[in-house]
C-alpha cells in the first residue's frame, strides 16, 4: 500500500498558532474517510481499496455519524482566534460540512428509509470501470474482487431497514436491481480479450454470482413492498432546517420560492420573444416544436454532436478570455450505463478525481428512458449546445477540473450545489452573452432549460412541505416544459429523495449574477470578467456565501 501524502494549504505570512492543530484533524478524518469508504478513495483516485467495498451495515453508519460529532466537537474546541485569517474560514466551512452531514445521517435518514445497495454497487463498479487509470487488465482485477464482495454487501444493506420503507424510493431500488447485470455484462465483456484464462473464469464466475445476489436481493424487496409507506416529504419545518444549513445568502425557502415563480414567469416570456424572432407568424409552441424537432437521427450521431459542442465551447472560452483553462484537463463523452437511466434522464457529469496522476471527466448522456420513441427530441441541436455548455465548458468540467487542485481537504470534502450547478446554470446564460451559439434558437432552449430549472425550485419546496403529489408535479413539470411523460416522472422521483438539491440549479445562477453585480459595483473600472471567473473557480466548490466573503477579504 502506497503512503498517502495529503496536500496542506500553504502557511500564510502571519500563522495562527492554531493552524496545525486545525489541519491535524482535518488530515486525520479525511485517512479515516479513505480507510473506511473505499468506494471514496476510487473516486478521489485513492486506489489502494479499489478491490474493497465500504460496509453497508447500520452499525457502520452509526458509527460514521459518532465519528462526525467526534470531529464536530474538536473543530468547535479549536479557539478561533488562534487561526489566521484564512484558516478561520476553513473552520467554519468543516462545520457547515458536518452539520450538513449529520442533517443528513440524523434528521432526513434516508439510508434508513430507503434500500440503497444498487447505488454502491453502482458507484463501486462505476468508478473503476469508467475511468483510465490504470491498465484495463489491472482495474479488471479489482472490478471482480469487487464483484466478489457483492453478495455480503447485499446482506449488509439489509441491516438498515428498521425504519418502515418509502414505496416510491423501493420501486426506484427494484429498477435498478433489474438494470445491474447489465453493467455486470459489460464488465464481463471487457474482459473477453483481455484478460487471461484464469482471470476471466474468476470474472465470470463473480458475475454469475452477483448477478444471482442481486436477483434475490430484488425479490426480497420485492416481497416487503407490503410494508411500505407512502410518506416521503421532509415538512415544512424540517425543509426550513435544511434551508438554513445550506447557507443560501440568508435567503429562506418562502424566498426561494418567489424566486421560483419569478425566475418562471421571466423566463417565459424571454422565450416567447424567441420564438417570434424565429417566426412571428405561428404560436410560441410551433417554434419551440420546430426547434426539438431538428435533431440527430440517432443516438450515435448526437453523441458526436455533444462533443463537437462542447470542443467548440472550449474554443470560445479560449478565444474571447473568458477563463483560464487549466493544463492538463481532460474529458470524456460516454452513453449513461442502463442502470442509470432511470435517475438520470439527460446528462451529468462525473467530475476529475483529485489523486489521479492523469484526472479526467467523464461527461454522460442518456440515449432514452424506457426506450420511449420520442428521446431524440430531447436530443436536439440547440439542446446539446446548451447541455455541453452546462456539463462540459465552461460549466462543471472546468469548474470542478479547477477546483480539484485546490490544497484544502475541507474544500474538496464540501458539498455545495448551489454553487456547481448554480455555475453550470451561470455559463449557459454567460457563454450566450458572450457570442457563443446565441442566435434565436440557441436562446429557445436557454429559456427552455431555465423555465425547467424554475419548475425544479417550485417543486423542491412545495413537494417537500407536501404540498403536492408526484403525479401532481410531473403533470406540472410537463405542462410547462413539455417534457415528455418518462422523463418527467424521472426527474419527479428524483426530487423525492434529494430536497434542495434540484432548487440549486437556477438559485446558484440568481445568487452568482447578484455576486457578479455586487462585485462590478465594489471594483468599478478595477473588475474584469475573466478574472471575476478565475477566482470563483480556484476557491473551489463552496456555498456562494463564503465566495462572497472570500472575495471581499480578498480585496
Amino acid at each position: 500500500m502506497s503512503e498517502l501524502i495529503l496536500p496542506r494549504p500553504a502557511a500564510p505570512s502571519s500563522p495562527g498558532p492554531l493552524d496545525d492543530r486545525f489541519w491535524d484533524i482535518i488530515e486525520a478524518r479525511f485517512r479515516d474517510l479513505v480507510a473506511k469508504h473505499p468506494i471514496f478513495a476510487t473516486y478521489v483516485g485513492i486506489h489502494d481499496y479499489d478491490d474493497k467495498l465500504d460496509d453497508g451495515t447500520r452499525d457502520a453508519v452509526l458509527g460514521e455519524i459518532a465519528d462526525d460529532k467526534k470531529v464536530q466537537a474538536e473543530i468547535e474546541a479549536i479557539d478561533p482566534a488562534g487561526l489566521s485569517d484564512g484558516v478561520r474560514i476553513e473552520r467554519e466551512l468543516a462545520l457547515h460540512n458536518i452539520k450538513r452531514e449529520l442533517f443528513e445521517s440524523e434528521v432526513h435518514r434516508v439510508w434508513e428509509r430507503r434500500s440503497t445497495a444498487m447505488d454502491a454497487v453502482g458507484d463501486a463498479l462505476f468508478a473503476v470501470f469508467a475511468r483510465d487509470f490504470a491498465p484495463l487488465p489491472e482495474r479488471l482485477g479489482s472490478l471482480t474482487a469487487r464483484l466478489e464482495g457483492v453478495p455480503g454487501l447485499l446482506n449488509q444493506h439489509r441491516s438498515r431497514a428498521t425504519a418502515p420503507q418509502v414505496r416510491l424510493w423501493q420501486e426506484l431500488e427494484i429498477d435498478s436491481g433489474e438494470q445491474m447485470p447489465y453493467l455486470f455484462n459489460e464488465v464481463r465483456t471487457a474482459g473477453q480479450g483481455v484478460l487471461d484464462e484464469k482471470a476471466q473464469a474468476r470474472l465470470d464466475k463473480a458475475v454469475e454470482t452477483a448477478s444471482a445476489a442481486v436477483t434475490e436481493y430484488v425479490a426480497g424487496v420485492k416481497s416487503q413492498m407490503g410494508a411500505t409507506v407512502e410518506e416521503w416529504a421532509l415538512g415544512s419545518d424540517t425543509l426550513d432546517q435544511l434551508v438554513g444549513l445550506r447557507a443560501f445568502d440568508g435567503l429562506d425557502a418562502s424566498q426561494i420560492l418567489e424566486i421560483g415563480h419569478q425566475q418562471l414567469a421571466l423566463n417565459k416570456a424571454a422565450r416567447v420573444e424567441d420564438a417570434r424572432r424565429i417566426d412571428a407568424a405561428v404560436p410560441e409552441s410551433v417554434v419551440v416544436d420546430r426547434v426539438k424537432s431538428n435533431h440527430p437521427d440517432t443516438f450515435e450521431q448526437a453523441l458526436a454532436a455533444y462533443e463537437d459542442a462542447m470542443l467548440r465551447a472550449r474554443t470560445h472560452i479560449i478565444e474571447h478570455e473568458i477563463a483560464t483553462i487549466p493544463d492538463g484537463e481532460r474529458i470524456f463523452v460516454r452513453p449513461t450505463p442502463e442502470y442509470l437511466r432511470q435517475v438520470i434522464p439527460f446528462a451529468a457529469y462525473f467530475e476529475p478525481s483529485k489523486f489521479d496522476k492523469n484526472p479526467s471527466g467523464i461527461y454522460i448522456v442518456t440515449p432514452s428512458v424506457g426506450d420511449d420513441p420520442n428521446a431524440m427530441r430531447e436530443h436536439y441541436y440547440a439542446g446539446i449546445s446548451n447541455t455541453s455548455v452546462h456539463e462540459a465548458y465552461p460549466g462543471h468540467h472546468l469548474q470542478l477540473s479547477t477546483s480539484t487542485r485546490h490544497p484544502s481537504l475541507v474544500r474538496l470534502l464540501t458539498d455545495a450545489p448551489e454553487f456547481v450547478e448554480g455555475w453550470g446554470m451561470y455559463s449557459e446564460l454567460m457563454m450566450r452573452e458572450q457570442g457563443f451559439d446565441n442566435g434565436p434558437e440557441f436562446q429557445v432552449a436557454l429559456h427552455t432549460d431555465a423555465i425547467w430549472r424554475a419548475c425544479r425550485i417550485i417543486l423542491d419546496i412545495r413537494m417537500h412541505r407536501g404540498e403536492m403529489t408526484v403525479d401532481e408535479a410531473t403533470a406540472f413539470l410537463i405542462e410547462h416544459t413539455g417534457f415528455e411523460h418518462a422523463n418527467a416522472q424521472a426527474e419527479v422521483f428524483r426530487y423525492t429523495y434529494t430536497p434542495t438539491y434540484q432548487l440549486s440549479y437556477l438559485l446558484g445562477r440568481v445568487l452568482i449574477l447578484q455576486l457578479r453585480a455586487d462585485e462590478q459595483k465594489r471594483l468599478g473600472d478595477k473588475f474584469s470578467l475573466k478574472n471575476f471567473h478565475d477566482t470563483l473557480l480556484r476557491n473551489g466548490s463552496l456555498p456562494i456565501s463564503f465566495h462572497r466573503r472570500l472575495m471581499a477579504a480578498n480585496g
